[in-house]
């Protein structure tokens, strides 16, 4: 097992009726309310944030995108700036979540904000971001219990990272009830999303992190069991509890301390949806099983393990590891997924690997992955697979 340090100071709050804590939770007498698209109007839970804020000036900014553009988030923090605000609430998914912890991270920023997310700025003195809190309504990307977040560039069509300790939320609020009025589609999504999570931290090579490893496990076999019932049936308490706390669980950090971790699927597929749109899992879904395959002789051990152990599968070692990944792909097509990318695009395949590899490179990224061993010319292999 590796060095590791773990530091994780969000007050998580689980279960229904929580909202109303926001009162005792915010100290700020005047806050920036950030949400998304309106949803929160229709499932109520605008009605319960205000009802729990009495005595607080709310200052409100919707719309942010579902992959939050910089050039919304400078929107906000052009309010925040002359009005003094000095607290600021994320009422929605991953997307608004992550679009505060720029706007956090933006207001004090003594330079260029863009350079936040082209030269990937850690931010760890909390004294130079605005503190924000979260009213989680769409389990997915585990933003509400970590310090990190993903940003999108709209004039140069490219989506970024950003991060660092002093981006934890103060407290996040995660009600399994609300997940009622999602569309089944975002459902699903969010099921595949915490489920590469997992995958990108735990399909690396055995590191004898005995703990990290089941763990790991135990998140994908409960999405496994729980992933196409809720998605069908998301007024199910029981369903609906078990998977906002696997979608937080995956990416709160726990399951990757001690380990090596992979995220390669991720920054690839961060590409595809910045140039066409497509949704953040299924892009995952898209690039995970070729990657595994062009990986496939340094994943080979894992996937033996994770076959085994995930998928119940038995035979020669070569047969296990090739049977896991059809599992995988089984079960994306079970969570509504579509695994090639030209189902979801019409572009070709010369052209996206050439942008994609040539993006890279002018970042200075040559190569990803938890060995830094998925190279320029293998990323253009996966991709062209992946059609």
């Amino acid at each position: 097992m590796n060095n590791f340090e773990l530091y994780n100071p969000v007050n998580y709050v689980f279960g229904q009726g929580q909202i109303a804590k926001l009162s005792t939770l915010i100290k700020a007498p005047k806050i920036l309310l950030v949400y998304g698209g309106g949803s929160i109007f229709k499932n109520g839970v605008y009605d319960q944030v205000k009802a729990a804020l009495p005595g607080v000036e709310v200052v409100e900014f919707g719309g942010v995108e579902p992959n939050p553009l910089y050039e919304t988030l400078m929107k906000a923090v052009h309010i925040i700036r002359p009005q003094n605000i000095s607290f600021i609430l994320a009422v929605g998914g991953g997307s608004v979540i992550d679009g505060v912890k720029f706007i956090s991270a933006a207001v004090k920023f003594a330079g260029d904000p863009i350079e936040i997310l082209e030269k990937r700025i850690l931010f760890k003195d909390p004294t130079q971001v605005v503190p924000f809190g979260v009213v989680l309504t769409l389990p997915a990307t585990g933003s509400e219990m970590n310090s990190g977040a993903v940003v999108s560039i709209a004039k140069t069509q490219e989506k970024l990272t950003l991060g660092g300790s002093a981006l934890h939320p103060q407290f996040s609020i995660v009600d399994p009830a609300v997940i009622i009025s999602l569309p089944k589609r975002q459902l699903q999504n969010g099921v595949v999303d915490a489920f590469m999570h997992v995958m990108e931290q735990y399909l690396t090579y055995n590191h004898q992190a005995l703990l990290q490893d089941r763990l790991a496990e135990s998140i994908l076999q409960t999405l496994i069991e729980i992933g196409p019932q809720v998605a069908e049936n998301p007024s199910d308490y029981h369903l609906a509890s078990n998977f906002c706390w696997c979608t937080t669980m995956a990416l709160n950090g726990l399951i990757q301390k001690g380990t090596p971790s992979d995220w390669a699927t991720h920054m690839i597929g961060h590409e595809l949806t910045a140039l066409y749109g497509i949704d953040h899992a299924r892009t995952l879904a898209i690039i995970a099983p070729q990657l595994y395959m062009i990986m496939f002789d340094q994943k080979k051990d894992k996937l033996v393990q994770y076959g085994q152990r995930i998928w119940q599968l038995k035979g020669s070692p070569e047969t296990i590891a090739k049977e896991a990944i059809d599992k995988t792909v089984a079960f994306f097509h079970q969570m509504g997924m579509k695994t090639k990318l030209s189902e979801n695009t019409d572009q070709t395949i010369s052209e996206t690997a050439n942008i994609i590899v040539t993006r890279f490179q002018k970042r200075g990224w040559s190569a990803l992955g938890e060995k830094q061993e998925v190279t320029l010319e293998k990323i253009k292999t996966i991709i062209e697979s992946a059609y």
